[in-house]
């Protein structure tokens, strides 16, 4: 077996597929699949899950048998791969019978590195497999096993024998979408007991998370719209109807949109698809039955017109916004008309009691009124305290109250009762309650019954619910939608960690700040992007299978003048350069000489921080203060440019900031803010904190 050491790796990482490093945990999991070892990964859309069984296969002798749910999805992959000069092939009942059998015969011979085919068409192939020399499975998408998951595939669950027939071949099964319970069902569906588990983080911080009321929603997403006319956007309905109606208003208002859902033929569907793929059309009105299979990195927003009927749908149809890492903006729209319908969906299904408490977290989401990627995160299992500051409550939040002994009551209820009622249950007993349910199983004996008595029922839900938002309790759906304590609990009981609640009464709006620009371009992009589209329209594939748009923007940063430095560019590798340096570097030659060759200050100051110079070193090399290379990378980031401002600062410093503006009048200077802190926070801390609460 080759070695998996990181050095002897990255020139495969660079050569293959333009990057310079490993994002978090891929490299651990591409180790362990080389050890032979059975992994599940869970890591977020955008995050690189499929690189860890490319560049695996790549390194290992043999063919990766890669099992996916679409063809759109196999298709789409196959195209990257063969940009990136990997040999690769997919399987399918469309194709004719000579192209699958030119396949089977390049899967024969050794020829393929990746081969990608359908749980459903596994069988067509079963006797090939036991004839090549396989290097791993992989199985994409792998929540689609699970009949706790929000996509069940039948199909799936009959992949659990290939750990049966091919003992010594490790199974790798990735998923952006799994929480506690589906996790366990893949692993125990698959036959991998002994996985290792790589959860990365499911925070995608470039997403602006928001909900509004479901009133008016054509007016609003016409207003939504009104500065993304050339955006990429999709907008998720609840049913068919409602695609072509919303698209039809689009289109006469003026956008390029279309409608997608099962109704269509599959010829329509394919059409629909592709024109959105290649940026023809860029808004597509669809059911959730659009968007698994689609790579596509530069979809700027993502719509809900109707709620998700979990929250595990709504994390993997928001991650299609922003796969390049650049800003992106997540809508939803919440009425209690959508529950209700969901929930009538819900009735006839074989897992209803687990559905309707999946359902009923999704409304609590929506109605969150702390921070919803805190939400979001606990809802995975990922402990989060800190706000986002990249969510709607963090922009316009609501009066909070120390809720600490109240959190307390509540918490002691929940342990009283072992963890074994659901939240009905524990309200009615921290309310003092006398019904059957809770009289007849003595409740009314444990020491926090009738704790509570002096707040609403419906006031507790709502303070309950918070507390599951801030991930200080959790639901286990798997057994009755029993209330359970995260380790936050124990610190709430026995640490005495403080816990805000927001107050429920309507507070005062705040006023709408003004919008900062976060599209600032500099014309080159816009060339660069003219220029891509042409070439993948030659070629017959999608635009971000030449470059995405985060490579644009890095060729605008640099302006590579050569082979050399273009090779730089993140996404570019030896096949890229060898087929796209000419034209890019003609077009970016071509730009007018002011710009070609003066490069704004702060950018060359931005270039440098990703070089990897740290704050100090930029300074000294270019003869400036610290506190002006600060101002550059606020600048920068305010352009759009993707520079994280949080990395400089601590929450509780943010959280300091934030007092002082309260304390202080609305046009104070630095120097006002210099002083309270009596000169221990710097100017430039000072700077940027009141950038990022002001955003």
């Amino acid at each position: 077996m080759k070695s998996t050491k990181a050095n002897d790796l990255l020139p495969l990482l660079k050569t293959h597929f333009g990057y310079d490093n490993f994002k978090p945990n891929q490299l651990a999991v591409i180790e362990d699949v080389m050890a032979k070892k059975d992994v599940l990964a869970i890591m977020p859309t955008g995050g690189g899950k499929s690189l860890c069984y490319q560049l695996t296969a790549l390194a290992l002798e043999g063919t990766a048998i890669v099992i996916s749910p679409l063809i759109a999805l196999m298709k789409d992959q196959v195209d990257v791969l063969k940009a990136n000069g990997i040999p690769a092939a997919y399987y399918n009942s469309s194709q004719t019978q000579e192209t699958q059998e030119t396949i089977f015969k390049q899967l024969k011979e050794g020829v393929l590195k990746l081969f990608y085919i359908a749980p459903e068409s596994l069988g067509f192939i079963k006797d090939v497999l036991e004839t090549i020399a396989v290097s791993i499975f992989a199985v994409d998408e792998a929540h689609c096993i699970s009949s706790w998951g929000h996509d069940f595939r039948p199909a799936y669950t009959q992949l659990g024998n290939l750990k049966e027939r091919f003992p010594s071949v490790p199974i790798i099964a990735l998923t952006a979408t799994a929480d506690k319970t589906t996790q366990e069902d893949i692993v125990g569906q698959l036959n991998i007991h002994q996985a290792e588990q790589h959860l990365a983080s499911f925070n995608r911080p470039n997403l602006f998370l928001e909900v509004k009321p479901a009133q008016d929603r054509i007016h609003h997403i016409l207003e939504f719209l009104e500065e993304r006319h050339n955006e990429s956007g999709i907008i998720y309905c609840l049913s068919r109807k409602s695609t072509e109606t919303i698209a039809a208003k689009l289109i006469a208002a003026g956008y390029k949109a279309q409608a997608y859902h099962a109704g269509m033929s599959a010829d329509e569907r394919n059409k629909a698809q592709e024109a959105f793929i290649t940026d023809e059309t860029p808004i597509v009105v669809a059911t959730i039955a659009f968007g698994m299979g689609i790579d596509k990195s530069n979809v700027r927003w993502v719509i809900h017109y109707n709620l998700p009927k979990n929250i595990e749908g709504y994390y993997q149809e928001i991650g299609r916004g922003g796969r390049d890492g650049l800003p992106a903006h997540a809508l939803l729209f919440y009425s209690f008309g959508d529950v209700a319908q969901l929930r009538r969906f819900i009735s006839s299904s074989e897992n209803a009691e687990v559905e309707y408490a999946k359902l009923e977290r999704m409304q609590q989401f929506a109605e969150a009124l702390s921070c919803r990627r805190i939400a979001l995160l606990n809802y995975f299992g990922e402990r989060v305290t800190q706000g986002c500051g990249n969510c709607d409550i963090c922009k316009q939040p609501p009066a909070y109250f120390d809720a600490t002994v109240l959190a307390q009551k509540i918490c002691s209820a929940v342990a009283r009762l072992r963890e074994r009622e659901p939240m009905g249950t524990v309200i009615d007993v921290l309310r003092g309650a006398q019904n059957a349910q809770v009289l007849e199983k003595g409740y009314q004996n444990i020491k926090t019954y009738g704790a509570v008595k002096d707040i609403s029922w419906q006031d507790l839900q709502q303070y309950v619910i918070q507390l599951l938002n801030q991930g200080i309790l959790h639901i286990n759906f798997k057994e009755g939608a029993r209330l359970g304590l995260t380790p936050l609990a124990k610190e709430v009981l026995y640490d005495k960690k403080e816990v805000q609640l927001a107050t429920l009464q309507k507070v005062a709006e705040k006023p709408k700040r003004e919008a900062k620009s976060r599209a600032t371009r500099t014309g080159l992009f816009e060339k660069l992007r003219v220029l891509r589209h042409e070439i993948a329209t030659a070629e017959g594939v999608p635009a971000y299978v030449i470059f995405g748009d985060a490579s644009l923007k890095d060729m605008e940063l640099k302006l590579p003048k050569n082979e050399t430095e273009f090779m730089q560019i993140s996404g570019v590798g030896q096949a890229k350069l060898e087929k796209y340096a000419t034209p890019f570097l003609k077009e970016i030659a071509a730009f007018s000489p002011s710009k070609k060759t003066k490069v704004a200050t702060h950018l060359k100051s931005l270039n440098l921080f990703k070089e990897g110079l740290s704050i100090s070193e930029i300074a000294e090399q270019r003869g400036i203060s610290e506190n002006t290379v600060y101002g550059h990378l606020v600048k920068a980031n305010a352009e759009g440019r993707s520079i994280d401002l949080h990395q400089f600062l601590t929450g509780e410093e943010l959280d300091s900031l934030a007092d002082a503006k309260e304390d202080l009048e609305d046009d104070a200077g630095l120097k006002a803010f210099f002083e309270y802190f009596e000169e221990k926070m710097p100017y430039w801390k000072i700077k940027i904190g009141l950038y990022l609460l002001d955003d």
